[in-house]
């Protein structure tokens, strides 16, 4: 078929041109960039006008993307459009994003429907993804859905920084930055999981809040502790513990770990045999607001070091804990894809070993209901309306 050469004709040929004069000069543009405006146009979905300068990146691969695909684009739910959201937040600060497991999937996964550190019912418009370590990519097991206030109030703060937050709070009896002193200890305790320390400052750490969902711990003593708590919200799981204690490495660490239990079973049986899953693990961090319950926590803790929490968890992941499932991350791959070593900010090497990270995951249950498990700022993922 040849072309007409009409005025019609010639103008739709320099369109054509134009088009792929935009797809070929991508390609010198940065690559991030050019992406993300190419999955925006595959789901159907332009991007935000404020960031689409004429020329640059985004809007080269949205045409690109929408000269490619045209109508036969794929359905935008809304992790489709918290993906998006949270990659453009990204880019536009020159944050590192690990595209191979941050996926619409994974983002449904740390999904929840309160806040862990307030405790309030998150509305969609108050969903926000945070970097648990302010210092690393936006990455799987570094995630958590919070809400935004928590999210703002954090800011870049470090573990013992929002320490220090609750103790400001409790001393003027009201709250610092919108949160109070509770709330305060659980973001403490939610930075520390991904923060690496050494074992006897890891075990003094209260419990105060559990791990989200699929957020990594890179402190195994952590990740013991917080197998023991999910444990006790399970029907049978007193019966698995002592299967657990069978496995300590001789007699003082056993009556150790028996008058932990003996310390945090009474806030178990206080929630209640109608308890539901929320109010239960509620009870249970709370538990680790009381003196005796650490006391007892950091004798048994102490009574092991780093490699003997390793091995014992190492022998809950070959399956010494039937109904449970632990995942164990090999240093090398521990915080892969974390961009460590540049900060999170993206354009640097790869990420810095870290050490064993254990997840505890129920087996046999769905992720929304996962206590304990592998989880910036914003809305850093704030949901567009």
């Amino acid at each position: 078929m040849r072309w007409a050469r009409g005025p019609a004709a010639l103008k739709r040929k320099s369109t054509m041109a134009q088009i792929l004069l935009d797809f070929a000069a991508a390609r010198t543009e940065p690559q991030i960039g050019f992406d993300l405006g190419w999955d925006h146009a595959r789901h159907g979905l332009p991007p935000p006008a404020a960031h689409c300068q004429y020329g640059n990146a985004l809007l080269r691969g949205w045409r690109a993307g929408h000269a490619c695909f045209g109508a036969r684009t794929r359905t935008a739910p809304r992790r489709v459009r918290l993906w998006l959201a949270l990659r453009l937040h990204a880019w536009l600060r020159g944050r590192a994003f690990e595209l191979a497991d941050v996926t619409p999937h994974y983002l449904g996964q740390i999904e929840v429907l309160h806040c862990p550190i307030t405790r309030v019912p998150l509305l969609p418009t108050e969903q926000s993804v945070d970097r648990v370590c302010d210092a690393a990519a936006y990455a799987a097991g570094n995630l958590a859905m919070l809400s935004a206030q928590v999210n703002r109030a954090k800011g870049g703060l470090r573990w013992d920084q929002a320490l220090q937050r609750a103790r400001q709070a409790e001393a003027g009896g009201g709250s610092v930055d919108g949160l109070d002193a509770a709330a305060w200890r659980r973001l403490a305790t939610l930075i520390s999981f991904v923060t690496p320390l050494p074992h006897a400052q890891a075990a003094a750490v209260p419990l105060h809040v559990l791990p989200p969902n699929r957020l990594r711990l890179l402190n195994p003593v952590q990740g013991l502790q917080a197998l023991i708590t999910r444990e006790l919200a399970r029907p049978d799981g007193t019966r698995r513990l002592r299967a657990l204690a069978a496995l300590l490495p001789g007699e003082t660490s056993r009556v150790a770990f028996h008058r932990l239990l003996s310390a945090l079973l009474p806030r178990r049986l206080e929630a209640g045999q109608d308890a539901d899953a929320l109010q239960l693990r509620h009870a249970l961090e709370d538990a680790w607001a009381g003196e005796c319950v650490n006391r007892s926590w950091q004798r048994f803790a102490l009574a092991l070091d780093e490699a003997a929490v390793e091995r014992l968890l190492q022998r809950c992941a070959a399956g010494a804990l039937t109904a449970t499932r632990v995942l164990l991350h090999e240093p090398d791959s521990a915080t892969e894809g974390w961009a460590l070593q540049s900060g999170g900010w993206a354009g640097a090497g790869a990420a810095a070993p870290r050490k064993v990270i254990a997840a505890a995951v129920p087996a046999g249950r769905g992720a929304a209901a996962r206590m304990a498990g592998e989880r910036t700022r914003t809305a850093d993922g704030h949901l567009p309306a």
